[in-house]
Parts: C-alpha cells; structure tokens; sequence
C-alpha cells in the first residue's frame, strides 16, 4: 500500500542529490527490481539496473536491466570508471555483512573520478515502526524479513571509507520523517 508512494518519494530525494552533470553520462542502479521506478523517472543518457530477483534481462532505449547477483558476481563485466553514478536504494541492509565490503570495492572500481554513489537504507531506529506496517501489510513483510542489519550513519561511514571512498567526501542526509538515511559518497 505505501511502497510505491515510497519509492517515488526516494526517487524524489535521490533526483535532487545527482548532479546535474552525471546527467549526460551512466547510472548503475544495484537493487532495482522487476519494475525499475528509479530507472524509470530519472533522466541519465544511459542507464543501467541489476538485481538477482529480475525475471528477465531487458533492453528498452537507453535502460538496461539484467538479472545479477552483486555478491557473487562483483560487477566484473562493468570497465574500471564506467559510472558518474551509482545508487543502490534500500539494497544496504539486505546484503550479506561478510559480502557487502567487496560489493562497495566494487562500485567504487566502476565509478568514474568525481562520480557519485548513493545510498538509502532504513534508520536503525525505524525497525520497530517497519515490524508494525509489515504486520499490517502496508509494506512488504517479505522484504522486511530479508533485513540483515540496519546500519547507522557511522557504520555507512566506516564502510564506506573501508572501501576506498574518502571521509571528507562522505555526506549524510535523512528522509520520510528520519526514518531512511542517504549516504553519498564523491569518488575522490
């Protein structure tokens, strides 16, 4: 009921964090699901999207959607410096904590210099609130249940730095009431 006014108000947010600039170049959304929204209502010159539930690849203009597994699989098939950006929106959380530090390497081998990675993921305060709207069924119970951790701004930070991005080119922001973080990082 609540996830696809939720999913155009990240979409929304994270719009307002690209640069103008990646706009001419690739984004790699990781994490975009069968419908890709975020693809869909952002504007880059082409556009890229991978998730291990996608039924099927498809190839529609300048978007590019395959099934893919980033913690297998790594984005080997991606050049070194391929992406302005990268997002990965409510991805963080359902990763493997023993996987997601190899995954992040990853994206940041296929970010451009100056290129951007975004990140949304729940606030660890919110998980009681998001227990109560998947026992009402107002948010997908499956996905909740796929939840590994709920990562503080701190633990993004140290994860994210661990990976090779620099901390004084790490910002930090919140939304849908303080109940999801965004993370940004600058490939420096």
């Amino acid at each position: 009921m609540l996830e696809k006014f939720l999913s155009k108000k990240r979409a929304e947010m994270i719009n307002k964090l690209i640069p103008l600039s990646h706009r001419k170049g690739r984004i790699l959304d990781i994490g975009c699901g069968n419908f890709s929204f975020f693809l869909i209502n952002t504007n880059f010159r082409e556009k890229y999207g991978i998730d291990k539930m996608i039924t099927d690849d498809k190839k529609e203009k300048n978007m590019f959607i395959k099934k893919y597994d980033i913690e297998k699989e790594g984005l080997k098939f991606f050049e070194n410096n391929y992406f302005d950006t990268v997002t990965m929106l409510a991805v963080f959380e359902h990763l493997d904590p023993i996987l997601l530090l190899g995954a992040i390497k990853e994206v940041k081998r296929v970010l451009k210099p100056e290129g951007v990675f975004i990140l949304t993921t729940p606030a660890p305060w919110s998980n009681a609130i998001l227990q109560i709207l998947a026992k009402l069924k107002m948010i997908n119970p499956d996905m909740i249940k796929e939840h590994k951790i709920l990562y503080s701004i701190e633990d993004i930070s140290a994860i994210l730095s661990e990976a090779g991005f620099l901390k004084e080119y790490i910002t930090f922001g919140n939304f849908e009431l303080f109940m999801n973080n965004w993370s940004m990082a600058v490939n420096k």
